[in-house]
């Protein structure tokens, strides 16, 4: 489905505003990457698209509807939100987590059934984590917990899939390994709207790229077309030489070594 964002407007309380008319369509399985420096509302925008802090003005519609207008059982079922730093209960095992991912769909008159042991099998197996269905949780790499929090959030079935840095914390193989996943996802027809610190990460996994400052969006389009040195300068204040990568030619960017100071000059004393 279609993830639409129409004058969204958001804050925490008189004079705290944070988002200032935020305009977003996203196309079913497309990749958006939201980027920006610390506090420019990244994390914000996520939150009021998943229902978790109400706007102050606007619309976030998925598949035409506004989702702020549903029940949050209803809104449950067509966005999921993985958060930066999710809590799992202690000694859950793999299977556990992934099957809480379903609890949107549970009800008094719904209980477990054949569809939520398939989507939650499916889950396990295109995360790569079915191996370690029975393992507990907490003593698995940050790694395999970080695909194994996606494969609860895609057992959730919605069409819209919301990730909150999802490779924070993690090496760069790790990293590799989960943008990889969430490039599969989409390829099956999820729309997946990420954060992202790593603007080169974001410029590489990313069909369309969304640059914040102050609330406000100073760059939206795909991302060999947005990413360019004043881009860089405009979001995090620095100098960069934007460079295409070998293969693909995705964006790398190379922040400018600062002018080196001129060495002074020692006067050498002659031995006679």
């Amino acid at each position: 489905m279609e993830l639409t964002i129409e004058g969204l407007t958001a804050g925490y309380g008189p004079g705290r505003p944070v988002l200032g008319g935020i305009d977003l369509t996203v196309p079913a399985g497309q990749v958006v990457a939201v980027v920006g420096p610390n506090g420019c509302g990244k994390s914000t925008l996520l939150r009021a698209v998943a229902r978790l802090h109400r706007p102050d003005g606007g619309r976030v519609l998925v598949g035409g509807e506004d989702v702020w207008r549903l029940r949050p059982r209803q809104a449950a079922h067509r966005i999921a939100l993985l958060p930066q730093s999710p809590q799992a209960p202690e000694a859950v095992t793999v299977a556990g987590l992934v099957r809480y991912g379903r609890h949107p769909h549970q009800g008094l008159f719904r209980q477990w059934s054949p569809d939520d042991e398939r989507l939650t099998a499916e889950a396990l197996r295109a995360t790569g984590v079915e191996g370690l269905a029975d393992r507990r949780l907490d003593r698995l790499s940050g790694g395999q917990r970080q695909r194994c929090w996606l494969a609860m959030v895609l057992a959730q079935d919605t069409p819209v899939v919301l990730l909150d840095e999802p490779t924070s914390a993690l090496d760069l193989g790790h990293a590799v390994e989960v943008l990889e996943l969430v490039r599969q996802v989409a390829v099956g027809g999820r729309t997946v709207v990420m954060v992202l610190h790593d603007l080169a990460a974001a410029a590489r996994y990313a069909d369309l790229l969304v640059a914040l400052r102050d609330g406000a969006v100073v760059a939206c389009g795909p991302p060999r077309a947005v990413v360019d040195a004043p881009l860089v300068r405009a979001l995090y204040d620095i100098d960069s030489h934007v460079l295409a990568a070998p293969g693909d030619g995705a964006p790398v960017i190379v922040p400018r070594a600062p002018v080196a100071a001129r060495p002074s000059v020692v006067a050498r004393s002659s031995v006679v």
